[in-house]
This record gives C-alpha cells, structure tokens and sequence, in this order.
C-alpha cells in the first residue's frame, strides 16, 4: 500500500478548499468563509485526518469530506473566539470582524457550521452514524472548552490541571477527532480509531502549550499575531499559572500590579511580565509538559497495529513539533 505524504495530503486539501470557496462564490455571507478559508494556514487537522486513514487504506476519497468538514468547523470556531478575544490580527491579516463587523462575523460563522454538516452527510451511509456522534460531542466539547477559557478570566486562581482540561476540550478534541473521523473512514478497528485519538489528544495538547510560549516568545513576522497578546489579555496561560504558583513576595507584587490592571502601558506590562516569567523559568516547565504529551502520544501510536513504516510518517509530524529531526 502506498502512504502519502504530508506535503500531498496539504495539497490535496488546499484543492478541495479552493474548490468548495469557488462553489461558494462571492455572495455577502460567504466573501467571509472564503477569506477565513485562503488566509493561509498549514492544513495540519485535515491532513492529520487523511494520514489517519491512509494508515489503514490507499482509498482516500471517502476521507476527504469529512476531512474538509472538520476544518471548516475549525476555522468557524476561530472566527467566533477572534471575536470574543478582541482579536485583530488572525496569521497576520484582519480579523473577519475587524475587516467587516462583529455581526457580518458572527453570521457568516454560523454558515460555516452549517456548511461542515452539509460536507459530512456527504459520507457513506455505513460509516455516517458514528461520524455524526463523534462529530457532534466534538463540537459540544470545543464549545464547553471556550466557556471554560472565558470562565478563567473571572477566576483569581486556575490550576495547571484546570488549563490542560480546558485547552484539552478547546482545542486537542477538534484534532484528535479529525483523526479519530479519518481512521474510521479507512477501515480502522475500534481499538486503533481510540489510540489514534489519544495520539490527537496528547499531539494537540502539545502543541497548544508550544503555541502559548511563541505567543509569549516568538515574534509578530513568525506567529502572525502580537507578541505577547496573552500577557495583554491577562491569559491563564501555564506560564501565567507557574509563575503564580512560584512567585516570591518580588515577583509577586509585579504580577498583582499589573495582571488585571487595565490602566498599564502595554509595553511596560509586557516587559515587566516577561522579565518575571525568565526569572522564574517557567518556559522550562512548560517545556517539561510539551515532551510528556509528545512522549504520550507516540506511546499511543506504538499501540497501533499497522507496519511501522505507515506511522512514520506521524511519528516524523510529533517529533517537527519540537523542532526534532523526524
């Protein structure tokens, strides 16, 4: 059997993608969807999900749809969170909201879901009834994730067990479903289609946390949003809750006078919040969590019985996450 590789599978989605944009076309509602859609993006969850099915079978063209679904409810989900977050830039381009307003945003977004539902029934009868569940307690998931996520920022005090629970439901469920959708496609038995999906998990936890330190650390031209935003917007980010947790009566004063201090320099805060976070070294701790999730998810894929050349090829993706030669 032949296993394609990411790059084909990215392509074979961004075809798929340009394809259901032009049947769109450029009617009020979906000059949106189709702008959120072609902003960029590396297609990882769809691709993820075609991989997933391709470890299982050559014949991919029933992976495709629900594939393409998924990341149309992804990017409808960032669409509604750039609203509730204030956000303005989304890989380095205006938010929908910001390029057309709040309620042209959030109509549009409601269309995307709609249009995810239209791609999925799409699927074949045999397999469509256990797709729709997952589908739908991933959705419900993603939505109690956000709630949890605005709930933080009312609460003085989060856990770390807390944010892993939270950034778990907000965004691991979406990838790991992906995968979990697309080994179900391909023929996989329930025991693989459960352990694809604690890769996803585990991959996708990994992954937020690594997005939360180049929110803090990395650079605009690099992550395509502010620097920092997370520190702006008084996140519960691990690092956030570290460095509460090992703050001396120094650190700590700087962390009260400006988390939650609405009338700080934004440049003064950031600095004085960073110079907190390298003194504490609470990037190291984050860091010790990005490899037991990295570590955990590839225990799951070991557990998958298909030949070990098929899984390389996610084995490579898990280890290109930390920056590790695959």
């Amino acid at each position: 059997m032949a296993v394609k590789s990411l790059e084909e599978l990215q392509q074979l989605i961004s075809k798929k993608i340009d394809g259901f944009c032009e049947k769109n076309g450029d009617g009020r509602i979906f000059q949106p969807v189709n702008y959120i859609l072609q902003l960029g993006g590396k297609r990882i969850r769809p691709a993820l999900s075609l991989m997933s099915a391709n470890l299982f079978t050559d014949e991919l063209d029933n992976a495709v749809y629900p594939a393409v679904a998924f990341e149309i409810f992804h990017n409808f989900t960032l669409m509604h969170d750039d609203i509730m977050d204030h956000a303005p830039l989304r890989r380095g381009k205006p938010t929908v909201h910001e390029k057309w307003d709040v309620n042209t945003a959030i109509l549009s977004g409601d269309a995307m879901m709609i249009q995810a539902y239209q791609l999925l029934i799409k699927t074949d009868s045999t397999k469509l009834i256990p797709l729709m569940q997952l589908f739908n307690t991933t959705a419900l998931e993603v939505c109690i994730g956000q709630q949890m996520d605005m709930d933080f920022e009312q609460k003085d005090l989060v856990s770390v067990s807390e944010y892993e629970e939270m950034i778990r439901l907000k965004t691991s469920v979406l990838l790991a479903a992906s995968m979990k959708a697309g080994a179900l496609i391909g023929g996989a038995s329930q025991e693989s289609q459960d352990n694809i999906y604690k890769f996803g998990i585990h991959l996708g936890l990994a992954f937020q946390l690594l997005d939360d330190y180049l929110d803090t650390f990395g650079e605009e031209a690099q992550t395509g949003k502010r620097r920092g935003g997370d520190i702006l917007a008084d996140k519960k980010t691990l690092l956030m809750i570290r460095a509460f947790e090992k703050a001396g009566p120094q650190e700590m004063d700087v962390l009260n006078r400006f988390i939650g201090n609405k009338e700080a320099q934004a440049e003064e805060k950031l600095s004085a919040i960073l110079d907190v976070y390298q003194k504490l070294e609470v990037a190291n701790d984050l860091k010790e969590k990005v490899l037991h999730h990295h570590d955990t998810a590839l225990q799951s894929l070991d557990l998958i019985s298909v030949d070990a050349d098929r899984k390389q090829a996610l084995h490579s993706i898990a280890d290109m996450l930390l920056g590790r030669k695959g």
